[in-house]
């Protein structure tokens, strides 16, 4: 049994019936519990529930000081190519776009790691478009190698891949995987992959748990709010979380709230989705996974950022760039994968998260080598 069997189990069921249904008495009785189900988490991401978020926003704080802490734990991004092969509808890097496209040497990613090292951060996530003739393992490998000498955590957000090139990544050095499904309704899917290797669903589908297989630390997956019917959307996320959390007790489940922000071109999303209802998918994913850690990147507001640590946002991302490079040499930073809206950098976000009562995490792990 793999996910896909999860999703297809669900392809007869009648969400918006379902909604319809929900009560303020069945969401009170939910809010109850203490550990909640598959159509509890549904309940909670319902219409109607916008109504308790109040309540939720509680018990979602209670419970994130109960297994993480008064802390946020904070990571950077590093592109280190923007060559892809897909034509995805709604990204900056999409083979269609006319961009500059570029593949960071080995010197300059140890320029990169030098100058982000320098703010103070030891959490970092790599990233790269799919071009794997432009981005093979051998490069990929390479740059892992350089990296680890300036970080504690490297994760690999990249092409999804077999659980042998997993393996060998992580021998190089890589301790986590981020990879977004981006949209796990398969019609709209395929209308927002028109081409490349990414449109293979299910492959892309069952990479988080070959991840896991290979023994990565950790594990961060979600979907792009904005693609899909976004209460549909997240609850496809966390089953799928819970899922990964229920199969491999060593390994760190994490969700991410990626929320659609402009890119290159003029893709718009069918369902955008408000703060309120951001805030609830927030509330409700931290109540169905109260072990999960969630991040909140820079696609979000930094005063709207500032007020999700106290609902159970656990990770930061901050000082961002979406392009290739950019922090050694801003002056040749590119045409970014999506726009950034919280564009403070470190030490500044830092500042904000310790003047909400909390305490910024620049390290949580090393890796033994």
């Amino acid at each position: 049994m793999s996910f896909f069997s999860v999703i297809e189990d669900y392809q007869a069921f009648d969400f918006d019936a379902y909604f319809q249904q929900v009560s303020r008495s069945e969401v009170a009785r939910v809010l109850a519990r203490e550990k909640l189900e598959a159509l509890d988490f549904l309940t909670l991401l319902s219409p109607a529930a916008t109504e308790f978020l109040e309540p939720m926003a509680g018990k979602a704080q209670q419970l994130t000081v109960q297994y993480f802490g008064r802390t946020i734990q904070l990571f950077i991004p590093l592109y280190i190519a923007n060559h892809c092969a897909n034509q995805c509808a709604y990204c900056g890097f999409n083979r269609a776009n006319a961009i500059e496209r570029r593949k960071l040497t080995l010197e300059e990613i140890e320029a990169e790691a030098r100058a982000i090292a320098a703010t103070g951060m030891r959490h970092l996530l790599v990233l790269t478009g799919e071009a794997r003739e432009v981005t093979p393992m051998a490069y990929i490998e390479a740059a892992i190698r350089r990296l680890k000498q300036c970080f504690a955590s490297i994760s690999i957000e990249m092409f999804p891949m077999q659980e042998a090139e997993y393996r060998r990544l992580k021998t190089a050095g890589v301790d986590g995987l981020t990879l977004y499904q981006e949209v796990y309704d398969r019609q709209i899917y395929r209308k927002v992959h028109l081409a490349g290797p990414k449109t293979d669903y299910r492959f892309r589908l069952e990479a988080p748990e070959r991840g896991a297989r290979a023994g990565f630390r950790a594990v961060n997956i979600g979907a792009l709010v904005g693609l899909g019917e976004k209460r549909r959307e997240v609850f496809f996320t966390g089953l799928h979380a819970r899922y990964l959390d229920d199969r491999y007790l060593a390994t760190e489940i994490g969700v991410s709230l990626p929320r659609f922000n402009p890119a290159e071109g003029d893709f718009q999303p069918r369902y955008p989705a408000s703060d309120r209802e951001f805030v609830q998918f927030l509330l409700a994913l931290r109540l169905f996974l109260p072990r999960a850690g969630i991040t909140v990147s820079t696609r979000e507001r930094a005063a709207f950022r500032d007020r999700l640590m106290h609902l159970g946002a656990t990770r930061f991302s901050a000082g961002s760039c979406t392009g290739v490079g950019g922090y050694a040499r801003p002056d040749r930073r590119q045409t970014p994968q999506f726009e950034i809206s919280d564009t403070r950098d470190v030490a500044q976000v830092a500042e904000a998260i310790a003047a909400q009562g909390y305490r910024p995490v620049y390290k949580d792990w090393d890796l033994i080598a």
